[in-house]
């Protein structure tokens, strides 16, 4: 990884990578409405002044990784190439599968088959995926940086989001979370 973080407009930048997520909103504008509205946050989880500032410096990161990953060049043909774009694939994967576990979920029911057995923020760890895949592609401590950051407000985020569901789902969304590991696992049986 080099010492000065590379800022050069080319066609193999990272944005490659990082065009998965406006594609993943395209596909989520053709699906039904009621499968739209699930996959952004409900305006009743922002209650507060701080709450508004996590959002905001999370969006914000989001919007700042997206910029630089147009001028980030991946470092093509090299091992730092494969290996990101396995960690890559991987992220995408997972978006996909929370993508479909969202739109077969009943509109009254939280989210708890597919993926989402072994993670209850598998949108939040595609993230992490795709950003790290990002960031060993082009060998870029700085998107490294970015990625640790992004983990730490996700973190903040589900919490959060957590809370919101036990309000609305109680119990049983109680139950899922104590089978359910936050990030990802083995579902607990018992």
């Amino acid at each position: 990884m080099s010492p000065v973080p590379a800022f050069d407009i080319g066609l193999w930048n990272a944005w490659w990578f990082m065009c998965v997520y406006p594609l993943q909103w395209l596909a989520v504008i053709v699906v039904p409405k009621h499968v739209a509205e699930r996959t952004s946050h409900a305006p009743e989880i922002i209650h507060n002044r701080k709450d508004r500032i996590m959002s905001f410096l999370t969006q914000g990161f989001w919007i700042g990784a997206t910029l630089y990953s147009i001028f980030l060049p991946m470092q093509t043909g090299t091992a730092w190439f494969y290996v990101g774009l396995g960690v890559f694939v991987i992220g995408v994967k997972i978006l996909v599968s929370a993508t479909l576990s969202v739109a077969r979920t009943k509109t009254d029911e939280p989210f708890h088959t597919g993926i989402y057995r072994f993670s209850r923020h598998p949108m939040y760890l595609s993230m992490i995926f795709v950003y790290a895949g990002v960031s060993i592609a082009a060998a870029s401590w700085l998107f490294l940086l970015i990625t640790i950051i992004t983990f730490f407000l996700q973190r903040f985020q589900m919490i959060k989001e957590e809370r919101y569901c036990l309000r609305k789902y109680g119990d049983s969304y109680r139950e899922y979370m104590d089978r359910t590991p936050r990030w990802l696992g083995m579902p607990k049986t018992g």
